[in-house]
């Protein structure tokens, strides 16, 4: 003979969970859509901005173009969502660490807090290091090597899609610390092992920036040497940061 489960069964805490995540998920959409309605009337002041780089490298009498009758209406408006997403992104990360805090142990909560916020911090250094150093000088690489006879005329939403990609490629790039002391940490790979795979990462960091990046020398180098230097950063905190099972033992 079966038996319902009662009310404070095993489907309680269940549903509770359920709950506290659709809350956490509306705070966050709620966050990012104030940010963007805050950001929609400096829409095409910010696509200015983001264009700035490829604008300042074209020849005189020349401009971006748009080949979709919309483009010029969305695009803008992409460009706030973007600028609304990255705003509201330590907002976001507070609601999911509002949603997982309750299950960590208190040495967790003083490795997840730290961890939070220097991914935030060079994500944001990831994405400035693109703009600022590694843009203008593609761009007047670019422009430089078309050849005669050709109107360097880029179409925005396709220049919008390369940006947003080469600013996730070098945000996730520069989170590389991160990961290599969050893998010692947790006692996954050790600094010795760490310190064996370096030709391996060598290899693999040329491998991923000439995935990631436009097939030219300049920018796969500009990726993949920032790279290599940042998993050396991250193997001199792992000599800093012990395992956590030596931290336990002790």
């Amino acid at each position: 003979m079966s038996e319902s489960l009662p009310e404070g069964g095993k489907m309680q805490p269940l549903v509770e969970h359920l709950l506290e995540l659709r809350r956490r998920l509306v705070w966050t959409i709620v966050g990012i859509a104030l940010c963007f309605l805050v950001a929609v009337p400096f829409a095409q002041n910010l696509y200015a901005w983001v264009a700035q780089p490829l604008m300042s490298v074209l020849p005189q009498n020349t401009s971006m173009i748009a080949t979709d009758v919309v483009a010029p209406f969305f695009v803008p408006l992409k460009v706030a969502l973007m600028a609304a997403f990255l705003v509201s992104l330590p907002h976001t990360l507070y609601q999911i660490w509002a949603f997982v805090a309750p299950a960590l142990y208190q040495n967790e909560k003083r490795l997840i807090a730290p961890l939070i916020l220097s991914s935030l911090i060079l994500f944001a250094i990831g994405m400035a290091f693109c703009y600022f150093l590694v843009f203008p000088i593609v761009f007047k690489f670019f422009a430089s090597m078309t050849p005669s006879g050709v109107n360097m005329a880029t179409d925005i939403d396709k220049y919008l899609s390369f940006v947003l990609g080469m600013f996730i490629a070098f945000g996730m790039t520069f989170e590389t610390p991160v990961a290599v002391v969050l893998l010692h940490r947790m006692g996954v790979i050790s600094l010795t092992q760490l310190q064996v795979a370096r030709p391996y990462v060598i290899v693999a960091s040329f491998v991923i920036a000439a995935v990631v990046t436009p097939p030219d020398v300049l920018s796969q180098m500009m990726l993949a040497v920032p790279m290599l230097l940042l998993y050396e950063t991250g193997l001199l905190a792992c000599r800093i940061i012990k395992p956590r099972q030596n931290n336990e033992a002790a």
